[in-house]
Parts: structure tokens; C-alpha cells; sequence
């Protein structure tokens, strides 16, 4: 009987937008959206899996992290197991510094004698040996964490003695957290350092009450399980694609796209199990291991809206020691910003040069973030090309084509502050056409080498 149930009740009071109007549509909840997103993967790629087993079968093999040719690659293993030499001179260096039995620059001479063969002895030791591509990357992956190691303990020292010893002085004062860091490094200070999930040195780290013994075990359970996928996932699916496919830049343009683009989706879900075994379980369980307290390993680097923005959140890590060892002192010394006129008369009258500064002029200003990403670069280079024996800059040229990306997406976002096109361009040049296409190029690159070998 109430008046609100009978037909001459009015049903529109007020002015209202549909849903999915541009006005409306970032105040709904799209829940619903997600989860039939979601549905739809789930169903799209199901078809996927069983189309790839009636047509190629199951294609792991026994053998496929360890065979007997495996056995040929023991001088990389005694190579790797010989590294810790060089932290202990860097450590030897230290106190002998500390001591004030040899000057900072001696000192300083000894660590870049020292940085330097720690690199180029692993890369000389794959080239002489005709050792598989999966072990010369991961010797070249810890050789490159090792020597990141040794440049953050060398330049940390050296700051504490300008800071302790040399009485230099700072703009700020340091807190008193800060001075129990400026201490002489020991011999259980460089170990705890060169096995913690960190790149930055420091005389003391925040450290936890105890080990989670439940909690670990569940972690290193994870681990092997996400390993396995990634396995499966390469040689059920990337193998096949890789092998029957043709070299992206000699094809057709059509074949070229078809193929990264089939290539594509197992590469994203690789990358995602690479980043959760690695960043979240791996640096994890070693952190749980050795009671390490800050564990931020990454941030939400998948929101982020810039190029700029994922590099500051994807490898927490190597961000921090790029900013404290690279960053920082380029401001201190004054070359963050450098003026346009004064580049353009060193560029001289040859052509390519005028090209490489008018690059670095029209997409960074800042010399500081140019020079972080030229040595995230060559470190890039050199963990790839070296295993794979050639030196085709894909890797380098990868890394220092964001420099663009990075001022095309802050450009979006300052003017299209509440869209995630910039987002959008970032998950579209990393995992649909960036990882593939870079795939594609050495595969074909190492086979073409081998080739010509043979």
C-alpha cells in the first residue's frame, strides 16, 4: 500500500550516467569484468595446452637439467667455486686502508684491479671452453652479482673512511643509526654480505628474531614447483616455437610478427615465473635463511604507468645499488644536468656522433640516469653475449631503446593523468614484442654460429 510501490510513483528522480560512460566508468567496481577475464585465460588457454599435446606430445626429457654432457662444463663449476677469492682481497685491501698502511688511492687502484679480473676471468674461462649456453649464463649471472658486490664494498669503505678518518664533512648530520654503520668491515660482516640477498654493502643490516622453519619449507616447496614450470614451459612450448620458426630480421614481415606473437604468450608466463621464483621465493628463502630483515625485493612494478616507474619497482636491488653507486655520486660531482650548447660542440663533425648526442639531448637531460642505464646495459651484454659467444648488442640495445620509452610514457601520463596507457605501452614492448623478438634474434644468432662451426 505504501505510495513508492504504486504505479503513479515516480521511477526517475535524477539525472544519472550509464555505467560505461567516461564519467562513470572509473566509479564502478569491475569485479565481474575480472573474474570473466579471467575465465576466458583460463579457457583460452586450456585450448592451448591441449592443441600443443595432440601435436607435439609431451616433450620434457629426462635429461633436460642434467645429462652426461653436462659433465663437460666442470671449468665452468671450478670457476665459479674460485670467485670468493676476490672478495677476500678486496677485503685484505680494506684493512691494509684502514689501517693506513696504503693511501686511498692505492687502495682505490687495487679494487679496480681487482673488480676487473673478477669479470674478465669468468668471461675468458667460457670462451676457451665449449661449454653449454645455460651454464656460461649462470656463471656470468653470478660473476655480474659478485662484482656488484665488490664495487658497493669498495666504494662504501672508502666513504667511511672519508667520513670517520679523514674527518670529512657532510651537509647533514648523520643519525646515530648511521654512525654504528661507519665501522671498519670484518671478516663476518664481508661473508654475511656476499651471501645476503643484497647488493649494497653495509657494516650491519636489520635482522629478524628467528627462522620460520614451516614457512621456509613451504617457500623452498614452491620454489622447485614454480622450477618445474618453467621447464615444462620452455620445452613444451618456446622450443618448439624458437626451432620452427625463421630469423625475425631475414623473414617475411608477416611471419616475423606471427611469430613473436605466438611466441609471446608462454614468454609472459615464463617471465612471471622467473620474477616469483626468483624475486619472491629465491631472495626470500635466503633472506628467511639468514635472518635478513628488509625484504623488499620489488614493489608493484606491474601498475606502473612509465618506463621509469617499472625500473624503479621490478629489481629493488639493482635499483638501490644504481642509485647509491651511480645516481648519487654523479650528482654530488655535479654532472646530473649537463647544457646542450656545451655537448653540441664536443660532438665534432662526424655524423654518427652528432646522432648519439642528439639522442641523448632529445630524450634525457639528465647524464646521471643516462650513464645507471648504460651500465645496466653492458652488464645486460655481457650476461648474454658471452655465453652465446657472439656480440650482437641486442641485449645493450634493448635496454638503452627505453630511454625513449621512458619520455614518451611520462609524457602520457602527465597528460592523461587517469589512464594506464602508459601502463598499457609498457606491457606491450616488454612481453609482447620486446623478450620475444630479443629470444628470436640470439636463438638464431647462436645457431647461426654453430653452423658455421660445424
Amino acid at each position: 500500500t505504501a505510495f513508492s510501490f504504486r504505479a503513479a510513483a515516480p521511477v526517475h528522480r535524477k539525472a544519472k550516467e550509464s555505467p560505461l560512460s567516461s564519467d562513470a566508468i572509473f566509479k564502478q567496481s569491475h569485479a565481474g569484468l575480472f573474474n570473466l577475464c579471467i575465465v576466458v585465460l583460463v579457457a583460452v588457454n586450456g585450448r592451448l595446452i591441449i592443441e600443443n599435446l595432440m601435436k607435439y606430445g609431451l616433450l620434457i626429457r629426462a635429461g633436460f637439467w642434467f645429462n652426461s654432457t653436462s659433465l663437460r662444463d666442470w671449468p665452468l663449476l671450478m670457476c665459479c667455486l674460485s670467485l670468493p677469492a676476490f672478495p677476500l682481497g678486496a677485503f685484505s685491501v680494506e684493512q691494509l686502508a684502514f689501517r693506513n698502511v696504503i693511501t686511498d688511492a692505492v687502495a682505490t687502484c687495487l679494487h679496480i684491479i681487482l673488480t676487473t679480473a673478477e669479470i674478465v676471468y669468468p668471461v675468458l674461462v667460457i670462451l676457451m671452453c665449449d661449454s653449454a649456453v645455460v651454464s656460461g649464463f649462470l656463471l656470468m649471472f653470478i660473476a655480474c652479482i659478485v662484482w656488484l658486490k665488490l664495487v658497493s664494498f669498495a666504494h662504501t669503505n672508502h666513504d667511511i673512511r672519508q667520513l670517520t678518518i679523514s674527518g670529512k664533512k657532510v651537509d647533514n648530520a648523520p643519525s646515530t643509526a648511521d654512525m654504528d654503520n661507519l665501522q671498519a668491515p670484518t671478516l663476518g660482516s664481508l661473508i654475511y654480505f656476499m651471501m645476503a640477498p643484497t647488493l649494497c654493502y653495509q657494516p650491519s643490516y636489520p635482522r629478524t628474531e628467528n627462522v620460520r622453519k614451516g614457512w621456509l619449507i613451504r617457500q623452498i616447496i614452491l620454489y622447485l614447483i614454480f622450477t618445474g614450470i618453467q621447464g615444462f614451459i620452455i620445452e613444451q612450448y618456446i622450443n618448439p616455437i624458437v626451432v620452427n620458426s625463421q630469423h625475425p630480421l631475414k623473414g617475411g614481415l608477416l611471419n616475423a610478427v606471427e611469430t613473436v606473437l605466438r611466441l609471446s604468450l608462454p614468454n609472459v608466463y615464463l617471465w612471471l615465473c622467473m620474477f616469483y621464483c626468483f624475486f619472491h621465493l629465491w631472495l626470500n628463502i635466503l633472506a628467511e635463511i639468514l635472518r635478513f630483515g628488509d625484504r623488499e625485493f620489488y614493489k608493484d612494478w606491474w601498475n606502473a604507468k612509465t618506463i621509469d616507474e617499472y625500473w624503479r619497482k621490478w629489481n629493488m636491488p639493482v635499483h638501490k645499488w644504481i642509485v647509491r653507486h651511480i645516481y648519487f655520486p654523479c650528482m654530488r660531482s655535479g654532472i646530473s644536468k649537463v647544457n646542450c650548447k656545451m655537448l653540441n660542440c664536443y660532438a665534432g663533425h662526424a655524423l654518427y656522433i652528432v646522432c648519439v648526442w642528439s639522442f641523448v639531448l632529445f630524450f634525457l637531460q639528465e647524464v646521471a640516469v643516462f650513464v645507471s642505464f648504460f651500465v645496466s646495459a653492458v652488464l645486460h651484454e655481457l650476461v648474454v653475449a658471452v655465453p652465446c659467444r657472439i656480440l650482437k648488442f641486442w641485449a645493450f640495445l634493448g635496454i638503452m631503446l627505453q630511454i625513449p620509452l621512458i619520455t614518451l610514457t611520462s609524457c602520457l601520463k602527465s597528460k592523461f593523468r587517469d589512464t594506464m596507457a602508459g601502463n598499457m605501452i609498457f606491457w606491450f614492448f616488454f612481453c609482447i614484442y620486446g623478450q620475444p623478438m630479443c629470444v628470436l634474434l640470439y636463438y638464431h644468432d647462436v645457431m647461426n654460429r654453430i653452423g658455421k662451426t660445424e
